[in-house]
């Protein structure tokens, strides 16, 4: 069980090349980049995953991760995609926002029991700790994480 004091540092994984990062809370909001690649850990939008990458981003941030589970064939995914873009440069640092494609990834869009898309799940410490179907705009996309998150609503 990750704890998240402001002592403890926090495990991020880098979007780019998937290396954990070690990295204290304070330092979040400071543009970060990853050890290993020199990058950013944060880019502000979705990052597109599947696979053990979409396993290692669930189970080893120790900030919550938010996931679209979508289908390119899916009109209301489509049509959320410009909000959920929007929602993760709102989001980021303090949540990492993550695209699954059911359509590619089958496996694991079973494994989490996915029945209708889009479905929003939020992680925490690799367990699913909120779900939400249907299409919604940035505002609520951003209301809803932060409240399963255990963030304030204010700042959003």
């Amino acid at each position: 069980m990750n704890t998240t004091t402001a002592a403890a540092p926090l495990h991020i994984v880098c979007p780019h090349c998937d290396a954990v990062n070690r990295l204290p809370a304070a330092r979040l909001a400071a543009q970060p980049s990853c050890g290993k690649c020199q990058k950013d850990l944060f880019t502000g939008q979705p990052l597109d995953l599947a696979g053990a990458r979409f396993q290692k981003h669930i189970e080893r941030n120790d900030i919550a991760v938010l996931v679209d589970f979508w289908a390119p064939w899916c009109g209301p995914c489509r049509s959320m995609a410009p909000a959920y873009a929007q929602a993760a440069q709102r989001l980021e640092p303090l949540i990492r926002v993550i695209k699954l494609n059911t359509e590619e990834a089958q496996d694991i869009s079973a494994r989490y029991a996915i029945r209708s898309i889009p479905t929003l799940a939020l992680f925490r410490d690799g367990r699913e700790v909120a779900r939400q179907a249907g299409a919604m705009d940035a505002a609520n996309i951003v209301a809803w994480a932060r409240q399963h998150a255990g963030l304030p609503a204010a700042g959003g």
